[in-house]
C-alpha cells in the first residue's frame, strides 16, 4: 500500500492511529485494538519511502525533519480527512505514528459529552481546564465546546495549537487558528500576541511549563475566557501541578490568583465498553463559593466531597461517573476498577 492508500483504510475503519514501524506490518488502532494489515513486516528501506511520500502528500519540506530528531505537523487530504504526524527515529529507523481526524467537528452528542461539559463554554471570563493522558480525546471536547461558542455569540476566538486539529470555519464569532512553527514559533509568544488581538476567548493547546502557565493564568486575569490542557488524572492533582511549578515562597498568591479566575476543570478518560468500543468518562468540576475557599486555604482533599454534594450544578467525581456508567450497563465491573481513582471504595459500592 502506498500512503494514500493507507490513510484511505484508515478513514474507512474509523481508525483513531496508524503506526508506521519498521519490523511491524502497518497497524491500525481501532476502539483501542491494534488491527494489522495483511502484508508482511515494514523493513526501513519501504518506511524511508512512506514518510517521503508523507512529506509529498502534505507539501511540507523533509528538511524540516532531517534537521531535527523529529517532526510534528498537520495537512489534509481532499475527501478523507485531516491528519496529525510525528515522524521520529527509532533503533536507527525513521517511524511514524498519524493521528486520523475527520472532516467536520466532531457530535458531542455521539461521543457522550454531557452537557454540564459543554456549559463551561458558556463561561465568559476566567480559566477552564480539559485534562487527561494522551490520546483520552481533550481536543475533541475542545473542538465542541470552541464549536459552541462560535455558534452562540459574537466573539473573537484565537486557538494556539500544536499542530492545529479541528478547523473551525468563522460562524457567529471570527475564529483566528495558530499553528507553532508554522504562524508562531512557541505557546508562551502566541499568548503574548494574542492579548493585543482583541480576544475573548484564548485556546492555549497545552500549559507546558512555568512560563506558560504563569501567562495563562495573567492571561485569565484580564478578563477573557481561556481553555488550556493538563496531563493530569484528577482536579486536585490538576490544581497541585500548577501550585508545584511556582517557588513556594509564590504558592499562597498563585492559591489566591486560582481560587478567582479558575471557572472548572474536566478530566477525563477513555475506557473499554461493553459493546466492544470505548467511551468517555468525565470528573466535573465547576467551581463555587465552597471550593474557592478550599483552593485558597489548601484544602484541595476536600474538593472530591465538594463535587459529590455538588451533583446539582452539573459536578462529578470519576468514580461517580464511572458508577454511573457501570449501571448503566455499559461497561463492565472490572472495567470501574480498573479506571477508579478509590480502589476500596469503588468495589463496596459496586458490591451494594
Amino acid at each position: 500500500m502506498n500512503i494514500e492508500q493507507i490513510l484511505d483504510k484508515a478513514t474507512v475503519s474509523d481508525a483513531a492511529d496508524v503506526f508506521l514501524i519498521a519490523g511491524v506490518p502497518v497497524t491500525f488502532k481501532c476502539s483501542g485494538r491494534q488491527i494489522r494489515a495483511d502484508e508482511g513486516p515494514l523493513m526501513p528501506g519501504r518506511l524511508e519511502e512512506l514518510v517521503r511520500e508523507i512529506y509529498a502528500l502534505s507539501r511540507r519540506d523533509p528538511r524540516n525533519f532531517e534537521q531535527e530528531i523529529d517532526d510534528d505537523f498537520s495537512f489534509s487530504v481532499s475527501g478523507l480527512g485531516r491528519f496529525r504526524v510525528n515522524v521520529f527515529r527509532q533503533r536507527g529507523s525513521v517511524a511514524a505514528v498519524i493521528r486520523v481526524i475527520r472532516f467536520g467537528l466532531p457530535d458531542p452528542v455521539k461521543l457522550g459529552i454531557p452537557e454540564s461539559v459543554l456549559s463551561l463554554a458558556d463561561v465568559k471570563k476566567g480559566l477552564v481546564l480539559i485534562t487527561g493522558a494522551a490520546g483520552t480525546g481533550k481536543s475533541t471536547t475542545l473542538a465542541c465546546m470552541i464549536d459552541r461558542i462560535n455558534r452562540t455569540r459574537d466573539a473573537h476566538i484565537i486557538t494556539v495549537e500544536d499542530p492545529i486539529e479541528y478547523i473551525h470555519r468563522h460562524n457567529r464569532s471570527i475564529v483566528t487558528q495558530r499553528e507553532i512553527s508554522i504562524d508562531t514559533p512557541s505557546y508562551l509568544d502566541s499568548l503574548r500576541s494574542a492579548l493585543r488581538e482583541a480576544p475573548d476567548v484564548i485556546l492555549l493547546g497545552e500549559m507546558r511549563d512555568y512560563d506558560t502557565i504563569s501567562a495563562a493564568i495573567t492571561a485569565a486575569e484580564t478578563g477573557i475566557l481561556l481553555f488550556s490542557t493538563l496531563h493530569t488524572g484528577s482536579v486536585s492533582n490538576t490544581i497541585n501541578r500548577i501550585l508545584d511549578v511556582y517557588p513556594s515562597n509564590q504558592q499562597q498568591q498563585v492559591k489566591i490568583q486560582l481560587s478567582q479566575i479558575l471557572k472548572g476543570v474536566v478530566c477525563q478518560q477513555l475506557i473499554p465498553a461493553k459493546d466492544g468500543g470505548q467511551t468517555a468518562v468525565f470528573e466535573i468540576m465547576k467551581t463555587n463559593t465552597a471550593i474557592q475557599n478550599m483552593i485558597r486555604e489548601d484544602k484541595l482533599h476536600q474538593i472530591d466531597s465538594a463535587m459529590q454534594a455538588g451533583a446539582a450544578e452539573g459536578m462529578c467525581t470519576m468514580d461517580g461517573s464511572l458508577l454511573k456508567l457501570y449501571r448503566e450497563g455499559k461497561i463492565t465491573k472490572d472495567t470501574a476498577l480498573i479506571y477508579c481513582a478509590h480502589y476500596d471504595n469503588m468495589a463496596k459500592r459496586l458490591a451494594m
